[in-house]
């Protein structure tokens, strides 16, 4: 048995045919991110000796900034476990999984600070491989809504109901980005929301351009009159809506919830549109008590126990954190 080649592919012209069906690791979502700025792709492809692709997995290499030193560093994120063909040659998922992610360290190197694997579709998928590769495990939480056994309406409360509906009374839409000043008062408001979080990394107004010019995803804005009090980016793969990013002047507009109002908007628009689940992608750091992720599982969601995966390039740290966080 022949083992597989791996290749790290960064120049959209040496990327071979792949299986585009899911966004997050597609030669789609490579080409926006290699004309994003401070973003930089990786992709790994797994093929035989005569060039049929076994599986394939992007990485994005994101370039940062932070008050305190090292001040710019790189972060290595993952989104999901990757793109896996059938036969596998005698090579089970698991096993692919952990040659790429191997090679692409091997490949990186020390040139980003920490590595990060999030989304996987199952909590214990290549648990043994990523330990062994010394990454470590932090608990974390995914939430997504049904859409396709109950309505967004018959999943919620009848307050969240009168809140929406009042808001509405009220003079709240929302609506498609469609010109360069919405765009401008999207991109406005969601860097204010998150400029004091500095966990959550938000990517160049370019990075939503290609993705509104290119149909892979919607831009919305909530508008409460003449003022822009929310705003959601959501992409869509595999008959599923992934909201990525969400933003709302929560305080200045409370008496209208914008919050809600810009959640709602994203479930009562997918479910037209026949998508089958809303994923929400980022949920916030896994404390006990979490606002945003209470907030969110008001909508009838389903949260599910999982894991994140990191490692620091930096071996001291890695070995204290993987300490701290032993499972």
């Amino acid at each position: 048995m022949n083992k597989p080649v791996i290749q790290i592919i960064t120049k959209q012209k040496d990327l071979p045919e792949l299986d585009n069906s899911y966004f997050f690791h597609s030669r789609q979502l490579f080409e926006i991110t290699k004309q994003t700025p401070r973003q930089r792709p990786y992709m790994a492809v797994a093929m035989t000796a005569d060039g049929c692709v076994l599986s394939h997995m992007l990485a994005i290499v994101r370039y940062r900034s932070m008050w305190l030193p090292p001040y710019i560093y790189m972060h290595c994120r993952i989104l999901g476990e990757g793109v896996y063909s059938y036969p596998h040659e005698g090579y089970s998922n698991y096993e692919l999984f952990s040659m790429m992610i191997e090679t692409l360290r091997t490949h990186i190197g020390y040139h980003v600070l920490y590595f990060e694997i999030s989304n996987l579709s199952q909590k214990m998928f290549a648990y043994r491989e990523l330990k062994q590769q010394e990454y470590f495990p932090v608990r974390w939480m995914s939430i997504h809504n049904s859409l396709h056994s109950h309505t967004p309406e018959e999943r919620i409360s009848k307050r969240l109901q009168r809140h929406i509906k009042s808001a509405y009374a009220k003079g709240v839409i929302t609506e498609e980005v469609k010109t360069e000043e919405d765009m401008k008062q999207f991109f406005k408001l969601l860097k204010r929301h998150h400029w004091l979080k500095p966990k959550r990394y938000i990517p160049d107004e370019k990075f939503f351009s290609i993705i509104l010019k290119e149909a892979h995803g919607r831009l919305y804005l909530t508008r409460y009159h003449d003022y822009v009090i929310g705003c959601s980016a959501v992409v869509y793969s595999q008959q599923n809506a992934y909201l990525w990013y969400t933003a709302f002047r929560r305080k200045s507009f409370a008496f209208v919830h914008p919050d809600e109002l810009t959640l709602w908007h994203v479930l009562k628009d997918s479910h037209s549109r026949g998508y089958q689940h809303v994923f929400f992608l980022d949920v916030g750091l896994p404390f006990s008590h979490n606002p945003f992720r209470e907030f969110i599982l008001r909508f009838g969601g389903k949260p599910v126990s999982t894991y994140r995966w990191f490692r620091c390039s930096i071996h001291w740290i890695n070995a204290i954190l993987s300490w701290i966080y032993r499972d």
